[in-house]
């Protein structure tokens, strides 16, 4: 399974077109039920707006799903997600609430409104990649904690937690790639004394990406 895109994490954002007020809300998604609930959350909180228009669509199960809550058809959720599709990002629930101004868009004005609302709020939101990180539990005596803790973060890794005891045991997660970089810096400032297990790998989202 290789890496693929998803939000960094929950963001708005808002524009006017033509006094016409466009508010979107993108999140980090992993079910349908947990899309749908977002979504009915939106609905509510914008109970007295003519619009709330939505898309989700799903990595695992291939799941895509738009509304356009009233708007001409063709003219709201589907823009939305071509903005997703053509990003590559999945894992993605996105509500983009319009309150009418009095003038009409058209179909053109519409579309190009509410892909702007997928856009900016992606924008607000970031990206990051899931991809396969391995989990390591990391010995760790005290004098060595803090440039352990450098030369782990240089190698791409994240601490998650530690126990804390006569010495520490780090518990650490590394992106493809990190621990084989790390494992040899660890030996090194440890004079052989210390050696990495590992627990485990799992899916996970990396930092957010430069785009």
């Amino acid at each position: 399974m290789s890496g693929y895109l998803v939000p960094f994490e929950a963001a708005e954002s808002e524009f006017t077109e033509k006094r016409s007020r466009f508010i979107s809300h993108i999140w980090r998604v992993e079910s349908e039920s947990e899309a749908r609930a977002h979504i009915e959350e939106m609905k509510k909180r914008y109970y007295d707006a003519r619009h709330n228009c939505w898309c989700y669509l799903l990595q695992e199960g291939g799941a895509v799903r738009y509304a356009d809550d009233g708007e001409p058809q063709g003219t709201a959720g589907q823009p939305m997600l071509n903005v997703f599709q053509r990003e590559e990002v999945v894992n993605v629930c996105c509500v983009v609430t319009r309150y009418f101004g009095g003038i009409l868009l058209g179909a053109g004005g519409l579309t190009r409104a509410y892909a702007r609302g997928a856009k900016d709020a992606l924008d607000a939101a970031g990206v990051s990649c899931v991809s396969l990180w391995t989990l390591w539990d990391i010995p760790c005596t005290y004098p060595l904690l803090e440039r352990i803790k450098l030369e782990l973060t240089t190698a791409g890794g994240m601490i998650e937690n530690a126990d804390y005891g006569a010495n520490i045991t780090l518990r650490a997660a590394f992106p493809l790639g990190g621990a084989e970089a790390f494992a040899p810096r660890l030996t090194e400032l440890s004079a052989g004394t210390l050696s990495m297990e590992k627990r485990g790998e799992d899916f996970r989202p990396g930092p957010r990406e430069a785009r």
